[in-house]
């Protein structure tokens, strides 16, 4: 395992064995602290190989990409904060690396080469494949719930970053000296008469 390549066999078994579901829940206290502990921007990796952690940051980008508002998911240090998240918890660590093993198994059956090494219109057939659990091949099923945990995770760790919350325009920690009542305008778009 010290290489980061596991076959596909052993990607399945590891994403069979745990509960992707409870691997990918973290509390508010966890998802702090997270940000506390990669802020510093240190590039020091605590679990992920380097082909692990390049994918984590590849499939972050793609999900959260950067645009006109904001930076995407690695601007804003997601790849270190999922990290950091993951070598907190031993049963995360197995879904995490059965997954990414898992798409680099899919990838080299479906394009004979591996996630990173795939082309922008293989990366995204593939994941179009895998992204939509109604549409999804049953025995894919595993995969599917991963890819769709992973994107969770990646828009937490965003959308609780300095970054996301910017994008978001949060402005929960602000003092407010009068309260006037919800604004018109947000009260006609929810349909709310005042009266």
């Amino acid at each position: 395992m010290a290489s980061g390549k596991i076959d596909r066999r052993e990607a399945l078994r590891l994403l069979a064995s745990a509960s992707i579901a409870s691997a990918f829940a973290c509390t508010p206290n966890e998802v702090v602290s997270a940000h506390q502990a990669v802020s510093g921007g240190t590039s020091e990796r605590m679990f992920f190989t380097d082909h692990e952690f390049d994918t984590v940051t590849l499939l972050g980008d793609i999900f959260i990409p950067r645009d006109e508002r904001s930076g995407s998911a690695s601007d804003a240090g997601v790849p270190e904060w999922i990290d950091f998240m993951t070598s907190e918890e031993p049963e995360r660590q197995v879904v995490m690396r059965g997954g990414l093993a898992w798409i680099d198994a899919l990838c080299e059956k479906r394009f004979d080469r591996r996630f990173l090494d795939a082309g922008d219109d293989e990366r995204t057939a593939l994941l179009d494949e895998i992204a939509y659990p109604d549409r999804a091949a049953p025995e894919l099923s595993h995969g599917v719930e991963f890819v769709n945990r992973f994107r969770d995770l990646v828009a937490t760790g965003f959308f609780t970053s300095k970054m996301g919350f910017e994008d978001l325009d949060y402005r929960g920690n602000t003092f407010v000296t009068e309260w006037t009542g919800c604004p018109d305008e947000a009260l006609r778009k929810l349909g709310v008469d005042r009266s």
